[in-house]
């Protein structure tokens, strides 16, 4: 006689059961934990936009994460000490054939609102996904699977040894799990002015312009944070940011400029530190691809190269911790070249100028710089106009700089930024691949070495193309690299511990794992 099957309802019964004991499990581990306490102010550089609150729309942008790793979790992400860590998921697995990664995920996993975290809700935030990367996901992953509530499957049409780059780490935002019933609810609008996520902080207010207020989320998966209240402020002026910091208005200041970390340095009772986050400037010669401007000359994309004092820029804007580059790759990076920046030689670039028609120089417009980063914009436009490659720096806002670099709509020369991490195919997908979210033109070739990476297995033979096509990119001076960017950071007295640096090529803290001093 055959066994007896269970029936559907019977076995959905069952399943509910465990959940609910799993999830009476974990309440018991986080209510175990000291209960949060206390309230810490950080001071932005930036707006916070509350774009930054949904990771469907993220770009190819470090600083939005400040905001979703704070919100939201996935199923893997960056955590301390690991550059991708088991989060929401608690196993996964890769099929021997590089097609199929299939994710477990931990039992009793909630939602700020209380609402249990599924797989379905896994594959809901990955097809809703439009952001940084979509469309390299989008082309490679054929379809989504859910194959019971707490598992899920992605299935890939051809072997691609990057999905877990893209999927889980700050290359994009892919990987960040949003609810899919809230949202059905409550539309893309209305997330956006209350989300609701699965990270160690919920959403409490936003005044626009003004600040952000989030409340420790109790019921983390991995631990209940130490600080109970996050105040996130929007202070462009790095001054400002400077002065609550030592008035005590401000507990951690994010990404001052030269001037402002010289101050911090000097007071004995804040502490200055400089981040490891994967993180580059560099210009890009946006016209480079057009015949009829004179960035199509090779030789003055090298004159611009050459001007280029690295060194000084680094001490005037960085205090010396951000190190000139030679490719806009951060050296941080898996599969990043390791090359040696161009040597300032401004008399060369002054010889290359005649060379191609301009002997009394260039008059080259407007030099559009990456707010609020002007203490390296005014170096690189001085550093321009002496060897005779005039500029002025034209400073717009920047969520208006980055919705003109997505449109494709700044010209002439622009100096940008960009700190998200992945690895060296990341990077040549969004910049240097011509079908690229942010890339003005490209390369067959090149397009062509992308490609055959992306399909190759073999790690040693992958770093040999990522390798070639850096290295293309410096003999053809499609870029003027600068400097890796170290972001230099002001603490306050109150904090014990910042958890600044904890989390690999991060910027922002491990927010749960940040503390206070006793008062």
């Amino acid at each position: 006689m055959r066994p007896r099957r269970e029936s559907w309802v019977t076995r959905s019964a069952r399943l509910l059961l465990l959940l609910a004991a799993a999830g009476l499990i974990l309440a018991d581990e986080v209510s175990s934990q000291p209960a949060p306490a206390g309230e810490a102010v950080m001071a932005w550089h930036v707006t916070i936009a509350p774009t930054w609150f949904d990771p469907s729309t993220a770009p190819p942008q470090i600083t939005p994460f400040g905001i979703l790793y704070a919100l939201h979790d996935g199923l893997v992400r960056p955590l301390p000490g690991q550059k991708i860590g088991n989060s929401l998921a608690e196993s996964w697995t890769e099929s021997p054939d590089g097609l199929m990664y299939e994710f477990k995920l931990r039992r009793g996993l909630k939602f700020h609102n209380g609402e249990p975290v599924t797989a379905e809700d896994v594959k809901f935030s990955f097809e809703r996904y439009k952001g940084a990367g979509a469309k390299e996901l989008q082309a490679r992953v054929e379809h989504v699977e859910v194959v019971d509530p707490l598992t899920v499957r992605f299935r890939l049409k051809t072997p691609w040894p990057d999905f877990m780059t893209f999927y889980g780490t700050s290359a994009t935002a892919a990987g960040l799990v949003v609810p899919k019933r809230y949202l059905a609810q409550v539309g893309d609008e209305g997330f956006r002015k209350h989300p609701v996520g699965a990270g160690p902080y919920k959403f409490v207010s936003h005044q626009p312009g003004v600040e952000v207020v989030l409340e420790a989320y109790t019921g983390h998966w991995r631990r209940v944070p130490n600080v109970k209240r996050l105040i996130m402020k929007s202070v462009p002026e790095g001054t400002t940011r400077v002065a609550m910091l030592k008035r005590g208005e401000a507990d951690i200041a994010y990404a001052l400029d030269g001037p402002e970390a010289e101050d911090v340095k000097r007071d004995p009772r804040l502490t200055l530190l400089a981040s490891r986050h994967a993180s580059i400037f560099w210009i890009e010669f946006a016209e480079q691809w057009d015949p009829k401007s004179p960035w199509h000359d090779k030789r003055l994309r090298l004159a611009v190269n050459l001007a280029l004092n690295r060194k000084g820029i680094n001490e005037a804007a960085c205090l010396g911790y951000c190190p000139p580059a030679g490719v806009i790759v951060p050296r941080v990076m898996d599969y990043a070249l390791q090359v040696e920046p161009p040597p300032y030689d401004p008399q060369r670039a002054r010889r290359l100028l005649a060379e191609a028609g301009y002997p009394q120089g260039l008059d080259a417009g407007e030099l559009v710089p990456i707010p609020p980063f002007f203490t390296a914009a005014e170096a690189v436009v001085n550093d321009l106009n002496a060897v005779g490659i005039r500029v002025k720096m034209q400073v717009l806002e920047r969520a208006a700089f980055y919705a003109a670099w997505r449109e494709k709509k700044l010209r002439g020369l622009f100096l940008t930024a960009v700190g998200n991490s992945g690895n060296a195919a990341s990077r040549v997908e969004a910049f240097i691949y011509s079908k690229g979210s942010y890339a003005y033109g490209g390369y067959p070739d090149l397009d062509e070495l992308f490609q055959q990476q992306a399909r190759e297995r073999d790690p040693a033979k992958r770093e040999a193309l990522l390798h070639r096509i850096q290295q293309l990119t410096i003999e053809r001076v499609m870029f003027a690299p600068l400097m890796d960017f170290r972001a230099l950071m002001g603490v306050g007295p109150r904090m014990a511990e910042h958890a600044i640096n904890v989390v690999p090529m991060t910027l922002f803290p491990s927010y749960e794992d940040m503390r206070l001093k006793s008062p």
